[in-house]
């Protein structure tokens, strides 16, 4: 089993760097592959209640046998379109995931989106205050906030985020926000690190930087984050790619593999690949 290094967020508490992400996984297939995951030797798992697969993650949770404290539980608020948040729907929606997962407590609770139109993050923070103020999230964060929304957040609140989690991957490196999150004491953690399988694992540089690690395309983009100082959630439902995609902490890139890999965000291959969180609200 691979021993993931952690990052310790700005509360004390402990984050391992490497999780393993659940998106789009039903759940009658989430137990399996979580299950597969904390074998191989994952021990942070990131979920949503929109993912729709809390259940059958704390079934496979709970039948790992670890003890509750060695595995980092990561879920989200999913604060869609249906209505517009305030501090009762927001402890009421809480409830509900832990109810799904099983569990008493989470490890990180995020806001899934910042939903500026909505104009309502700043109540759900309220709610995430006394959920980190009574223990049943050790940690609070946002998801998807861009610069402005964590700016107007600091305006508002003293309690600052435990992680932002962004789309985040060489196609779209995020530096002026990953430099804003270490001025503020914000970790940074990446979804669809891998690029969503747009492209970003065959293209030349990467498959020639991979040929050269003796490593595979995969492993030399997580390896990536990993040195950026990035936590990331990479997701697959093939054992043999979730232990893959875990084997990242035998070998370092040089600087000018970094360099090169972060430069594809300024690329014609540069892009965002999931929604603008300036105008999602679904």
């Amino acid at each position: 089993m691979n021993q993931v290094p952690a990052i310790l967020l700005n509360n004390g508490t402990s984050m391992p760097r490497l999780g393993y992400g659940v998106w789009q996984i039903p759940d009658d297939e989430a137990e399996r592959a979580v299950g597969t995951a904390l074998e191989a030797g994952y021990r942070s798992i990131d979920t949503a209640s929109v993912y729709g697969n809390e259940e059958g993650t704390g079934r496979a949770i709970a039948a790992s046998g670890l003890p509750r404290e060695e595995v980092f539980v990561t879920t989200k608020l999913w604060n869609g379109r249906d209505r517009t948040w305030r501090r009762p729907e927001v402890l009421s929606a809480f409830q509900e995931s832990l109810d799904r997962l099983g569990l008493d407590h989470v490890d990180l609770y995020l806001i899934h989106w910042p939903r500026p139109m909505r104009d309502d993050f700043l109540y759900i923070w309220e709610a995430f205050e006394e959920l980190a103020q009574s223990g049943r999230a050790r940690a609070v964060g946002v998801s998807n906030f861009r610069h402005q929304d964590l700016e107007r957040l600091a305006g508002h609140s003293s309690l600052v985020p435990a992680v932002n989690q962004i789309e985040l991957h060489p196609l779209l490196p995020q530096g002026e926000l990953r430099a804003l999150h270490a001025r503020l004491g914000i970790a940074t953690e990446a979804w669809s690190p891998l690029g969503q399988g747009q492209g970003l694992l065959t293209l030349p540089v990467v498959a020639e930087i991979a040929e050269r690690y003796g490593r595979t395309p995969a492993q030399v983009v997580l390896r990536w984050h990993l040195q950026l100082g990035n936590v990331a959630i990479p997701k697959s439902v093939t054992p043999s790619r979730i232990r893959e995609n875990l084997d990242v902490f035998g070998f370092e890139l040089d600087e000018a593999d970094v360099a090169a890999l972060e430069a594809l965000g300024s690329g014609p291959a540069g892009r965002r690949i999931g929604p603008d969180p300036a105008s999602f609200d679904y």
